[in-house]
């Protein structure tokens, strides 16, 4: 397994999504380091904010009203410097595949320049009643290509 470069702030897409996230005294363990875990539940929160300001949908109704669910289907991440209590980071998401019933994007976390570290994660839409997969709505399907364009391209 070839282990990835971390990738500076500044060669992400221009047009990109960033959530800020600010790490406190209980995302970290004793040494003051964020405890794993903690980057999965900030990516989650970077999701729900991406949903709301970029792709301009309401995550929560798209749960509780709509009864569709987005959870993580698949999660794996490279770790490449500690992120620290006090840290001032940005998730980045970028999308790199929409299927037919899950979609991929990979986050980018940095500090400044630096990236922190980058999980590579799959969302599987679900049916929250009978708790099986559906396709990705129109809605969200259109918004992620939108986004996963102008990143690409720059514009």
């Amino acid at each position: 397994m070839t282990r990835p470069t971390p990738l500076p702030f500044e060669k992400l897409p221009p047009r990109a999504f960033h959530a800020p996230a600010r790490i406190r005294f209980g995302d970290c363990d004793p040494a003051g380091i964020v405890f794993f875990p903690t980057w999965f539940a900030l990516a989650n929160a970077a999701v729900e904010d991406f949903f709301r300001d970029e792709l301009g949908l309401d995550f929560h109704a798209l749960h509780a009203t709509r009864r569709i669910g987005t959870g993580f289907a698949h999660a794996e991440a490279d770790f490449f410097a500690p992120g620290l209590m006090g840290d001032a980071v940005l998730l980045t998401p970028l999308i790199t595949r929409i299927g037919g019933a899950s979609y991929g994007f990979t986050m980018h976390v940095h500090r400044g320049a630096a990236e922190l570290l980058r999980m590579q994660l799959v969302t599987a839409t679900t049916n929250l009643d009978t708790r099986r997969p559906v396709p990705i709505p129109d809605d969200l399907r259109a918004a992620l290509a939108r986004y996963q364009e102008r990143c690409t391209d720059g514009r």
